[in-house]
């Protein structure tokens, strides 16, 4: 099995045991990097794919509460080479598959070739590169794919429906159905016609798809379940670690009764 199968088969064992798999996303090393290891372990022990979020400077699809995260891990000294150390440490104590989610820059300035060995020692299985388009990402996915690892295509209720079959068709792991237009962390609630969008996706994928932006509590993960393989849960899991909370209770509380 290559890493990034992994992905679909830790989703398609949630649903094969009727329920929705959970993606739980935050920033890595925030709020302290100290507690980066011991809060992954955590995470992992609640969620059926990990996403990962590596700090960037101008993170222009995220919202006030993962921006905050992200900038904040940055003064921090976070940086791609620590988390992937700290990633190498934990390796063997970690079953659950890791996406890597980061804007482009970072992994530019780290080098294709280099990201991809170091994230398939490290026990990554894909990334997300939100600000590369498809048509530009042909060096990176030939790098990522060389070690086995995937590129998660993220798909929106905009994108038009043949554009939409061929990005499910490159992603490897799962397909990021964004739920709404805008940035993650919104609190106005999921779409009226998200049913709609999710099944349309479903079908033309041929991979689980995971819906992400706007969920936050049980409610939202069950709307999504009934239509998508898994939900991800970015801003409030982040808004519960930076309180300094345990993440378990939060993210038990979001599994079916």
């Amino acid at each position: 099995m290559q890493a990034h199968e992994r992905i679909g088969a830790a989703l398609n064992a949630a649903n094969e045991a009727g329920r929705p798999g959970l993606v739980p996303f935050f920033t890595a090393g925030y709020p302290e990097p100290a507690e980066f290891t011991e809060t992954l372990k955590a995470v992992a022990e609640e969620g059926d794919v990990i996403e990962l979020g590596i700090p960037f400077s101008d993170p222009m699809a995220d919202g006030m509460t993962i921006q905050r995260s992200s900038f904040e891990a940055l003064q921090k000294g976070v940086s791609l080479k620590w988390i992937f150390d700290q990633l190498d440490s934990v390796k063997d104590e970690i079953t659950t598959p890791l996406v890597m989610m980061s804007y482009l820059n970072p992994l530019l300035a780290f080098g294709y070739e280099e990201l991809a060995n170091r994230a398939n020692a490290a026990g990554v299985c894909a990334f997300i590169v939100p600000d590369l388009p498809y048509e530009e990402s042909a060096e990176l996915r030939a790098a990522l794919e060389a070690q086995g690892l995937g590129m998660i295509q993220l798909v929106t209720p905009a994108t038009p429906v043949d554009r939409l079959q061929r990005l499910c068709e490159a992603s490897r792991g799962f397909v990021y159905a964004v739920t709404i237009t805008g940035i993650t962390g919104g609190d106005a609630g999921l779409p009226a016609d998200l049913a709609d969008y999710l099944d349309t996706v479903s079908d033309l994928s041929s991979i689980p798809v995971c819906a992400g932006f706007g969920i936050r509590e049980a409610r939202d993960v069950a709307a999504v379940g009934a239509h998508a393989s898994g939900a991800i849960v970015g801003s409030a899991l982040v808004e519960v670690l930076e309180k300094g909370d345990d993440p378990q209770p939060f993210l038990r509380s979001l599994r079916p009764a």
